[in-house]
């Protein structure tokens, strides 16, 4: 086993730091979520955390890892005897992104339980981190229904596995860490909530720290050892604190004027249900036995304020998490009672951030159009900007979203999991059964039956029993939803440049943007104006990154529509290559006209039929408008074999129409 990077050798991250350290205090407090860019520390801090906790009894030979002194009553591998035990390591166990349910929660052997009646339990992920920390790293690629999972697992201290009518149960107490890089996508809010705090973290940007970063990694892969053994006593003393933390936490008294505090706060900030309050009034008590104390003070209340809220004042994907230090101040200065210190704006411990004994804690080190094109004839006129040259303009405002109408890809396809598109799924409905491929995860148990009953004779059935064989059992097939890759094609031209008409059309594909976040769809964006087009942002799982380039998005010039279709088709191109099981749907956003290159219209035609022999999904947002209407997003639709809709009809709450599923077939639909 490799020799892990001390957690006091880590430089600077104290909040992530402190986030860890009070969660090895009090697992209560419900994990962390851990968000930043790359080489920040994450992994390093997370992974070095589990060598700090201090050492596991357990009942020897136990798979659950049941405390000897307190024996799980429904242990699977029980009952056990109260009694002496065997000490091991706390151990830390990763979720790999890709992992089935089966790995997480444990599995069942259906067969045996059919046809011996024998509950054979194989132990999973849940099992091998109680009274230990399950790490998540890239939680939010994870798959929704296992988020639900491990975090159900986490709020109940135990882990349920159901199949079929049979069912096992056992404990699983853990420390939950889960690390993201926001670019790659968000969290839903409701995921966001369960976790008790979040950190952002950052690489330094002081020349001296990023020094000594790198200057103790270096250290570190030269002699992994012997750094370790350099750090010991830093290492020594912090788990020596924890242990004491732990002892003095019960006598942790939480007064009333701490709590009125804490109930103020998170009404001030106007956060949803009451789980906030909560987690804070366990940080807030975990910082009074990290410091040593017995009373909770304000500023304990202040720093708990800061770790459990950000996060949970989110309205929507494109709010960034964050506290208004002033109004923190001002409401604990309103809601102090008498004795309560007075808020500490420096936060607890000062300088110690959490970190222990001698050195800096954690961080792995760092990771490192034409502007010039002719305006069309009958812009608006509207100011350019200095810097763009003749023809580009100031980035309209986009207007207020709207809940859409629900786009689809027809057919039924595989990809991951999602809310757009009919799929076949390991969660969903029931639609059939087959012979299972490999392990039985999903037992269809009339098929199962049904494909029995004809061999009972001949296998010389005696009583009631069934007698079951492997080839009798059935694999349910389900259907459920997918998330596709919507993938945006936006005109920026000139005729598309008028503030209030461009403002309309940015409202309409940030209203798209927050649709395919709430469909946990992959999102891109193309842009075309002058003689060129550009792929303005690469298909992400981040629709946060989407917006951002959309609200800077430059107009002006000639519309090259048909160099943004080609550039558009070749993303597609790219992308099938990396991800083929995830269909696509391409939005074209534009009023149809084709004014660059030679034979624009001509070109633009014979671009988009490529997207029809393709068998791609497409709509073409109409954005023309004026009494005098050419159609020529119409007929773009058609050359793509799709459909066209006008701002208007796009709206959930239009009468104008109903757009459901995106017309045209698709070749990789099933």
């Amino acid at each position: 086993m490799s020799t892990p990077f001390p957690f006091t050798a880590v430089v600077g991250q104290d909040d992530l730091r402190l986030a860890l350290l009070l969660n090895a205090v009090s697992p209560a407090v419900g994990g962390v979520l851990v968000r930043g860019e790359k080489g920040t520390a994450k992994s390093t801090a997370v992974r070095a955390l589990s060598v700090l906790l201090p050492a596991v009894p357990v009942v020897s030979g136990c798979r659950f890892s049941c405390d000897p002194a307190r024996p799980d009553a429904g242990c699977p591998d029980g009952p056990h005897e109260p009694g002496a035990g065997v000490e091991r390591p706390a151990r830390m166990v990763e979720l790999p992104v890709g992992a089935s349910e089966d790995r997480l929660v444990g599995a069942l052997d259906i067969e045996r339980a059919l046809s011996e009646g024998v509950k054979s339990f194989e132990p999973g992920l849940l099992a091998d981190a109680h009274r230990g920390i399950l790490y998540v790293d890239e939680v939010n690629l994870l798959h929704d229904h296992l988020v639900d999972l491990l975090l159900d697992a986490a709020a109940m201290g135990a882990s349920y596995v159901e199949r079929e009518g049979v069912s096992v149960r056992h404990a699983s107490k853990f420390l939950l860490v889960g690390t993201m890089n926001p670019e790659e996508g968000e969290l839903r809010p409701q995921l966001l909530d369960r976790f008790g705090l979040t950190v952002e973290v950052a690489a330094s940007r002081e020349p001296d720290q990023r020094v000594e970063v790198v200057r103790r990694r270096l250290a570190y892969d030269d002699d992994p050892a012997g750094f370790a053994g350099r750090w010991a006593d830093e290492e020594a003393s912090v788990r020596a604190r924890i242990v004491a933390a732990r002892t003095l936490l019960p006598s942790v008294l939480l007064g009333d004027g701490a709590l009125r505090q804490i109930a103020a706060t998170c009404a001030a900030f106007e956060v949803d249900g009451m789980r906030a309050d909560i987690v804070m009034a366990r940080t807030a008590t975990a910082l009074a036995a990290w410091a040593g104390r017995t009373e909770v003070l304000a500023e304990d209340v202040r720093q708990a304020a800061l770790l459990a809220l950000p996060h949970r004042r989110r309205r929507n994907p494109f709010d960034a998490p964050g506290l208004d230090e002033d109004k923190l101040d001002q409401t604990l200065e309103e809601n102090s009672g008498d004795g309560d210190e007075d808020p500490d704006p420096d936060g607890p411990g000062g300088g110690d951030g959490g970190g222990g004994g001698g050195g800096q804690p954690p961080s792995e080190g760092p990771e490192g159009g034409d502007t010039g094109a002719r305006p069309e004839s009958g812009d608006s006129g509207e100011p350019q900007t200095s810097a763009g040259g003749a023809g580009e303009r100031q980035p309209a405002p986009a207007a207020e979203p709207f809940r859409t109408k629900v786009l689809s890809v027809p057919g039924l396809g595989e990809g991951a999991a999602g809310r757009r598109s009919r799929a076949r799924t390991e969660h969903g409905r029931t639609t059939g059964a087959r012979r299972p491929r490999g392990t039985l995860t999903k037992l269809h148990l009339a098929a199962t039956v049904q494909a029995a009953a004809p061999h009972q004779r001949a296998r010389g059935r005696s009583g009631r029993g069934l007698v079951v064989r492997r080839d009798d059992l059935r694999q349910a097939t389900r259907e459920g939803r997918e998330g596709n890759l919507v993938l945006f094609v936006v005109d920026a031209s000139g005729s598309m440049a008028a503030r209030q008409r461009m403002g309309a059309v940015k409202g309409a594909v940030l209203s798209l943007l927050l649709d395919a976040y709430q469909r946990r769809d992959k999102v891109g964006l193309v842009t075309f104006r002058g003689s060129a087009a550009e792929v303005a942002l690469p298909p992400t799982s981040s629709v946060d990154a989407a917006a951002v380039r959309l609200e800077s998005l430059p107009t002006g010039g000639r519309t090259p529509l048909a160099a943004g279709l080609l550039r558009a088709h070749e993303v597609l191109r790219v992308e099938r290559l990396r991800d083929p099981a995830r269909r696509a749907l391409v939005v074209v956003v534009t009023d149809g006209r084709a004014t660059g290159g030679p034979e624009p219209v001509a070109l633009a035609g014979r671009a988009a039929r490529l997207f029809a022999a393709d068998g791609v999904a497409s709509v073409v947002v109409d954005c023309e408008s004026g009494p005098v209407r050419l159609g020529l997003a119409g007929q773009l639709a058609g050359e793509l074999g799709g459909t066209a809709v006008t701002l208007d009809e796009l709206r959930a709450d239009s009468i104008a129409g109903l757009v459901r599923d995106v017309q045209g077939t698709s070749r990789r639909a099933a």
